[in-house]
């Protein structure tokens, strides 16, 4: 770590590997929360609601608790990880692995819960319009509530990549901090500050709030830029629909007065 002098050249490592941390761990999470969140709209089952709760659970969990948990499961005595240490010597605490897994545990929740929402917003006379024309399951989901929802997906996605960017507990947990391998960012602030390099947390401070500050920014524009076209697509439809009326009206008096 750079002492902070302001002179040295600042560690660029830790940015980009948790920019591809995140990347990583929003692949997987993006997947399974959209799975996650149509199967859990679309069907009734016994233990439905516990099911929903463990989904969401890391979200009000501290993440030293999630991290804690991780561990006891893929640490090298937990179930997961002796398991995988029997069939091929695998490990995977202490790996840029572990950083992946705890970024993708604490960002679950939030593209899942918004996957849910925007999923729940679908017209479902839509869906079954697409089915009486012969669409099957795969092809109603990926041509019409895929599309139908990508606004709450994609608000999802922004938040958990940006969750995961900034994701601490779990990852010190499980992946530690080696520096090259596992140091992210919010890792690398809290030993810079332990060792008094105010200077070196600073700047990475700044950098990750300028990041999730644009991505966080980017979405919400984009947002309500897709919402007033939208409206005023939805206006011009009901506009021309009422003159459209209102013309048909004119006319049959007219012709009635003749």
């Amino acid at each position: 770590m750079t002492e902070g002098t302001g002179d040295d050249m600042m560690d660029w490592q830790p940015v980009l590997l948790s920019l591809k941390i995140a990347a990583m761990s929003l692949a997987g999470v993006a997947v399974a929360g959209i799975g996650a969140a149509y199967l859990l709209t679309r069907r009734d089952f016994p233990g439905k609601n516990l099911c929903e709760t463990l989904l969401t659970l890391p979200l009000v969990l501290p993440p030293i608790v999630t991290g804690f948990l991780l561990l006891v499961l893929v640490g090298r005595q937990g179930p997961i990880g002796k398991l995988l240490n029997q069939l091929g010597g695998f490990q995977i605490v202490f790996t840029p692995f572990a950083a992946v897994l705890a970024a993708a545990a604490v960002a679950f929740p939030l593209m899942y819960q918004s996957a849910k929402a925007a999923l729940q917003g679908v017209n479902h006379h839509l869906e079954d319009a697409a089915r009486t024309l012969g669409a099957g399951e795969w092809k109603v989901f990926r041509t019409v509530t895929l599309p139908l929802a990508r606004q709450g997906i994609y608000s999802g996605m922004v938040l958990a990549f940006s969750r995961a960017l900034g994701e601490f507990g779990a990852t010190a947990m499980v992946a530690g901090n080696i520096p090259g391998r596992t140091q992210t960012i919010p890792v690398a602030i809290y030993f810079a500050s332990e060792s008094n390099d105010l200077t070196t947390a600073g700047l990475y401070v700044l950098i990750i709030s300028v990041l999730t500050f644009g991505m966080v920014y980017g979405v919400n524009h984009w947002l309500n830029k897709s919402f007033g076209k939208w409206a005023r697509r939805r206006w011009r439809v009901r506009s021309g629909h009422w003159e459209g009326i209102a013309g048909v009206s004119a006319s049959s008096g007219v012709q009635s007065g003749k």
